[in-house]
């Protein structure tokens, strides 16, 4: 058992008092009700949502999650038809919510800062909308977005969501090559964009990074004919040290339009498309184990209703509440939990733009305190990171506001953990350590505020209508405690539905493996009080900070360098990011291993993918560990990169005596 099993933290009874579900006997009672009638449990909650055409319960859910019996499938209210925008703000308006504020928006630098409205943003969806439309974008095309964390952002995904198109949303930390491989994909037409933006002191020159985008997609065959720019360079206080900067946004005639000069003028009355529940609503890429992308699809209805659900309860969001969520828009997180979820409950939320450690390091703990943020939100990355500075900054700062404190991306190691309830949460917060995925759409397993007595580090139990299962390797279910694959029976409402354009590696990737379920990806452990904890990736996928990614993605772009012939990457622990890329490369006969080359290798990542795929170690490795059939077993490869000398059986390998060159040969460093 580990250390960290033995301590359970209970939640502070006076939070557990006013939660929505307070303790666990409730929560188990409509866990049951959730698994057993899931119409009932579900369809209550639809009722606090406007539906144009009402809910069909004889059709409420239906799905297959055994292709030997068929298509795999998920539907959820299938036939009733609504509008993702209309519920997060013309309901929420009728209900008197219009003065509230939405969002309040805090810049890069503490100087700049705004807030928006429930009716203020309303109006602004609405003129894009309208301008969306003037493009000639029609329900089911796609809008590429490529964005700060800006209000501009959020817009813009309604605005699509108000006439029916899907938006392709793509963190503005991928490189030109990764954005125009999602653009060709999903056939964008239309792209939305900022000039530039600040993180910290650093200067980020979106345009050019979109332009090269385009240039790219133009020599695939496909045209984006429109881009929108904001100017968001106009607005934004210089930074810190910085005392000015002559940058303009390259502009292309007839294709690249200012959002400034377009969408004021626009008509802020856009009657809203009304969509089938299972209507498409965007598309999230996120890294395949091929190294090719995969559009993960969401649709309407069922993403609405998880969305919503998942935010209420978890947060334990309440009228009058500040909730921050620290991710990215680029992410899923940022489209549950800093968009959909929180408008769904009419939250008023923070969105911030710049770093944690910019102008100061406590920069977080000011936003939290200037605020009064109830619900804070966050990677374990960040969590880390923060550690290092001490408790002293920390201490300057009022978080006694805070109540909730939450942990996403990666399972949080429990030094992290207890470190954020003492100093952050003040042994008196909730923490809830979230486990999902893109493909979930929103929370799957998690601790429940007030009820979940908190063991640090475990994702604990699983939420309403989600019934996770260990399988072994021959498929046969695990009972009580024990360590396997983690897989699910049977879908809830924010699953997604498909693989853009592919329905085949949809079925093959999650649903092959082991019939009958969605298979995560991921290991997990069940302890002797049913408590889960996630192991991991079993397949060949990173997790760098929070940013997923396949190894066949990096191996791909390191053998594009004409001095590398093979490259195994595997996952490193590292204090700061969690894992970090440790990168195996045999290099061409006549070429030379040494700092340039590692250098040009490491910016080619950079270039290819994005700065966060940037690897720490590359290891000249004059062979792999091979089976005779040619496998590279990454395994063994595993265990040098980490140091460990318990390597296992090796007999299957075509020449054993590789293992202790490469451990001979580990960079010094590392040793």
């Amino acid at each position: 058992m580990m250390p960290s099993q033995k301590l359970v933290f209970l939640p502070d009874p006076d939070i557990a008092r006013s939660c929505y579900v307070s303790d666990n006997a409730q929560y188990k009672q409509m866990y049951q009700k959730s698994i057993e009638n899931p119409s009932e449990f579900w369809g209550e909650i639809a009722d606090n949502f406007y539906w144009k055409r009402p809910i069909d319960f004889d059709n409420f859910n239906r799905f297959n999650f055994d292709f030997r019996k068929g298509p795999i499938f998920t539907k959820w209210l299938d036939g009733a038809t609504t509008n993702i925008s209309y519920n997060l703000l013309d309901r929420n308006i009728r209900n008197g919510n219009g003065k509230k504020i939405a969002f309040f928006w805090e810049g890069n630098d503490p100087r700049n800062s705004k807030h928006i409205t429930y009716a203020e943003l309303l109006s602004e969806v609405c003129r894009f909308a309208n301008v969306l439309k003037s493009r000639n974008v029609q329900k089911g095309d796609r809008v590429a977005i490529y964005m700060p964390m800006i209000l501009e952002a959020v817009i813009t995904m309604l605005a699509c969501t108000r006439i029916g198109a899907v938006h392709s949303l793509v963190f503005a930390g991928f490189s030109a090559d990764s954005f125009a491989e999602r653009i060709t994909d999903c056939q964008a037409r239309v792209m939305v964009t900022a000039d530039a933006t600040w993180r910290g002191q650093k200067l980020i020159k979106l345009k050019n990074i979109c332009d090269e985008s385009m240039d790219i997609c133009q020599k695939k065959g496909h045209t984006v004919d429109t881009c929108i720019v904001v100017a968001h360079m106009q607005r934004s206080e210089l930074p810190t040290g910085v005392s000015r900067v002559q940058y303009t946004a390259p502009m292309l005639n007839c294709r690249d339009f200012w959002w400034h000069e377009i969408v004021p003028g626009a008509s802020a009355n856009c009657p809203p498309e009304w969509m089938q529940a299972e209507d498409p609503l965007f598309l999230l890429y996120t890294s395949g184990s091929t190294g090719k992308p995969k559009g993960v699809l969401h649709t309407t209805g069922g993403y609405l209703l998880y969305a919503a659900t998942t935010f209420k309860f978890v947060f334990d969001y309440k009228p009058g509440d500040i909730y921050w969520c620290t991710a990215d828009i680029g992410w899923i997180t940022g489209h549950t939990y800093v968009v959909y979820g929180p408008l769904a409950n009419a939250a008023t939320s923070v969105i911030y733009e710049g770093t944690p450690f910019y102008p100061t390091n406590s920069r977080y703990w000011e936003i939290v305190e200037k605020y009064k943020v109830n619900q804070f939100y966050t990677a374990p990355t960040a969590i880390r990171t923060l550690m290092k500075f001490g408790e002293d900054i920390v201490k300057k700062n009022n978080l006694t506001s805070l109540r909730i404190l939450g942990s996403v991306g990666e399972p949080i190691n429990p030094e992290a953990w207890l470190w954020y309830y003492k100093n952050i949460g003040r042994e008196k917060c909730s923490i809830v350590d979230t486990y999902w995925q893109t493909e979930t759409g929103g929370h799957i397993i998690t601790p429940l505020p007030g009820v979940t007595a908190m063991k640090p580090g475990a994702a604990s139990s699983p939420f309403f209508g989600v019934q996770p299962i260990l399988l072994d390797d021959n498929g046969k279910e695990i009972e009580g405690e024990g360590e396997g694959y983690l897989v699910f029976s049977r879908p809830w409402p924010g699953i997604m539905r498909t693989l853009f354009n592919n329905h085949d590696r949809y079925e093959e990737t999650y649903f092959k493996k082991f019939p009958g379920y969605y298979f995560s990806g991921d290991g997990a452990r069940r302890d002797s009080d049913g408590y889960l904890w996630v192991t991991g990736r079993v397949d060949d996928m990173l997790n760098v900070s929070g940013h997923l990614m396949s190894t066949a993605e990096v191996e791909s772009v390191l053998t594009e360098h004409s001095s590398v012939t093979e490259a195994a990457v595997v996952a490193k622990p590292h204090p700061i990011k969690g894992e970090c890329l440790y990168c195996f490369i045999t290099i061409a006969e006549n070429a030379v291993f040494n700092d340039q080359l590692q250098t040009e290798l490491k910016q080619l990542v950079r270039e290819r993918i994005g700065p966060f795929a940037q690897p720490d170690v590359i290891h000249n490795a004059p062979g792999l560990p091979k089976t005779r059939s040619g496998k590279i077993m990454r395994r063994i490869l595993r265990k040098i990169a980490q140091d460990d000398h318990d390597i296992g059986d090796i007999s299957t390998l075509a020449d054993s005596g590789i293992v202790d060159v490469l451990f001979k040969t580990k960079p010094n460093t590392q040793r």
